[in-house]
């Protein structure tokens, strides 16, 4: 028997809260277990401890499947709409959409570690400094995005870090050092390659600010480009040809894989134990 230790959420702190006590509610009512029902909406048992316990964004997917398998004629349904308008901002929405669908990523990130490769505590720590209403909900989301490396047929990704991105201490070093070995067990599958910009690098194509390039199996490649207040999508094919370039410069300049993985290593000895 599957033991459900996570603990339930506060509903009236979230949307994403009222969604997952919903579901417990709803669930435990009809007298099914979190692994039952897991079963009969064809999703794991963990995901569905997450979503309870408002950790992961549900997927319309899911919300639709929870909603024939509770029989609840539609209800999750209509609350992810309201769930995913309060989890992501509107104009990054299409931007989780296309990472769901895109069979290749290519990011580049000068300040931070990349959202897709953030720990959930260094993404706290990052979304603390904006005092924001809903930081629950914004580090969930930025955990559910991972979840395309979850996927049989996960993309094949590409991040190239400046590494000031490393020296910036985002939260207690207990954190950080959780990020290195994070980026370091990242940087060893098959399809993941992580390299690192050495600060003696004065000038390079990405002072300019972070950007990333989705590719699809059907369709153009995507540009989005990351901006203070929000991002911009270019869809047209010349600007997404700049960011190729660009982008095949910053590799130019990056150290290798195994150097950068022996480069974010230094990091993490010199936070210590």
């Amino acid at each position: 028997m599957t033991v459900e230790t996570d603990p339930a959420p506060d509903p009236t702190k979230s949307l994403l809260a009222f969604f997952g006590t919903e579901l417990a509610r709803i669930r435990t009512k009809q007298g099914l277990s979190q692994e039952q029902t897991a079963r009969l909406a064809h999703t794991t048992q963990s995901m569905l401890s997450k979503v309870e316990s408002a950790k992961r964004v549900p997927s319309l997917d899911l919300a639709r499947d929870l909603d024939i398998a509770l029989k609840t004629d539609g209800h999750f349904e209509r609350l992810h709409a309201l769930v995913i308008s309060y989890a992501y901002p509107s104009w990054f929405l299409p931007v989780v959409e296309l990472e769901r669908d895109a069979v290749s990523i290519r990011s580049f990130q000068n300040q931070v570690i990349p959202g897709l490769l953030q720990t959930e505590d260094y993404a706290r720590s990052m979304h603390l400094t904006d005092r924001p209403d809903n930081l629950d909900d914004l580090v969930a989301a930025r955990m559910t995005r991972q979840e395309i490396f979850e996927r049989e047929d996960r993309p094949r990704t590409w991040f190239i870090i400046d590494e000031y991105a490393l020296l910036r201490l985002i939260g207690e070093e207990a954190v950080m050092r959780a990020q290195f070995e994070h980026l370091l067990e990242a940087g060893q599958h098959p399809r993941t390659v992580i390299q690192i910009i050495p600060r003696a690098v004065a000038a390079h194509p990405g002072l300019a600010g972070p950007f990333m390039l989705l590719g699809f199996d059907e369709g153009p490649d995507v540009l989005h480009v990351d901006g203070f207040s929000r991002g911009r999508t270019a869809l047209d094919q010349g600007e997404v040809a700049e960011g190729v370039r660009a982008y095949d410069l910053l590799r130019a300049v990056a150290l290798s894989p195994d150097a950068s993985a022996e480069l974010i290593g230094r990091h993490l000895k010199e936070l210590g134990t």
